[in-house]
């Protein structure tokens, strides 16, 4: 039986963030969807797959050597045995990963791998459709939310720290490919980003990740005080966190 906590949201609103000191706080493990199509865009575009042709990207697939490690506190995201983790956070990897993720092969590819993790064991997932499409019955489901310049702002303040300052891209180039994200991301034909009916909504504008944080196990909290058989798997993690 599948446990698994959902942490949905636009880019740049921060699930990523509350997704992995979530998971540290319970014990449990951090799965980084977004990290799958990244490493996907990487592959394809390392191996000169047009994202334009769906029927071969959809044979390129099983050979694109996407793997995924979980180990105690940390995702490795392979590609032929090589750790890409660092490799596929640049711009240009976020820009190809939302063309690529729009295809139904990809889709259901990372989708199915995605719920046999989650079957092995309980997790903390993040993206923009794991509560509608990915796991609709997950114990807990939460969307973020937060203004597209909030967003963008925080983003600059990120690659800014990455860099040392030395970042081409601007605050109004980040904020323009946020918003181009945000329209693809939201109005694909297959599972497009979505809260979930019965997602609770966080709105983070105003919070810092403690404060987020804290919301989260309260909300947790309370519902598993309300719901037996999720009370009885999640409680030995809520009273760690």
């Amino acid at each position: 039986m599948t446990h698994a906590i959902a942490i949905d949201g636009m880019s740049g609103v921060g699930k990523s963030t509350i997704a992995k000191v979530l998971a540290k706080r319970l014990g449990i493990n951090y799965l980084d969807t977004g990290a799958m199509y990244r490493a996907l865009a990487f592959s394809a575009h390392n191996d000169g797959i047009p994202f334009t042709d769906e029927d071969l990207v959809a044979d390129w697939l099983p050979r694109s050597g996407l793997e995924i490690e979980l180990d105690k506190d940390r995702q490795k995201t392979l590609i032929h045995g090589q750790d890409v983790s660092n490799l596929i956070r640049s711009a240009e990897m976020s820009r190809l990963s939302s063309a690529i993720s729009a295809l139904p092969p990809v889709r259901y590819y990372c989708v199915e791998m995605q719920r046999a993790l989650a079957d092995e064991r309980p997790l903390v997932l993040d993206g923009r459709d794991i509560g509608s499409f990915v796991l609709p019955a997950a114990d807990f489901k939460f969307y973020l939310e937060a203004d597209a310049e909030v967003r963008a702002r925080r983003r600059w303040r990120q690659t800014q720290e990455t860099t040392q300052g030395s970042t081409a891209q601007t605050f109004e180039q980040i904020l323009a490919e946020m918003l181009k994200r945000d329209q693809n991301d939201s109005s694909r034909k297959l599972a497009p980003a979505m809260a979930a009916p019965d997602s609770i909504i966080i709105n983070t504008n105003t919070m810092t990740v403690e404060e987020v944080l804290t919301h989260i196990l309260d909300l947790m909290r309370i519902k598993a005080a309300s719901d037996k058989k999720i009370n009885q798997f999640w409680s030995p993690y809520l009273v760690a966190g």
